[in-house]
């Protein structure tokens, strides 16, 4: 769960991002999926490496593109944590079927993904839709 106290501090223009509902999802998928993991014995030190990197990568990502404070690179950004989201689905699958996880476990995981990459997707929608508009960049002036 995340902490609204800890969100609500210390706020500036670069912490924006600690608002969007795609990034607290992606916070959240973090979480649910390192916990998961703790409790899987069956996968490799590596295998266990690259889920986590990949599921790391994805609210990274979002702040991260958020950051840089011009839309065109935060749609960039978003498109990399969408990419990861991708990656991270793969390998959960693959565990699926090679039988590491149960269906019901990987059910859970599935219904948590599938809103965040459409809440993710979405939002590339519309900062695709303001890019004539270049207001993105204006917090500065």
């Amino acid at each position: 769960m995340i902490d609204e106290v800890i969100l609500n501090r210390n706020k500036n223009i670069n912490r924006g991002y600690r608002k969007l509902v795609v990034w607290q999802e992606a916070i959240e998928l973090f979480a649910f999926v390192k916990k998961k993991l703790k409790i899987l014995k069956t996968i490799s030190y590596k295998l266990n490496a690259q889920i986590e990197d990949s599921i790391f990568s994805v609210h990274s990502n979002i702040a991260e593109g958020y950051c840089r404070r011009h839309l065109k690179e935060n749609i960039q950004f978003n498109s990399i944590a969408l990419a990861s989201l991708g990656e991270n689905y793969s390998q959960f699958f693959a565990l699926l079927n090679s039988e590491d996880i149960n269906k019901e476990w990987f059910d859970e995981y599935d219904k948590f993904h599938y809103s965040l990459e459409n809440k993710l997707i979405n939002l590339n929608k519309s900062l695709l839709n303001k890019t004539n508009d270049e207001q993105w960049n204006k917090d500065y002036e």
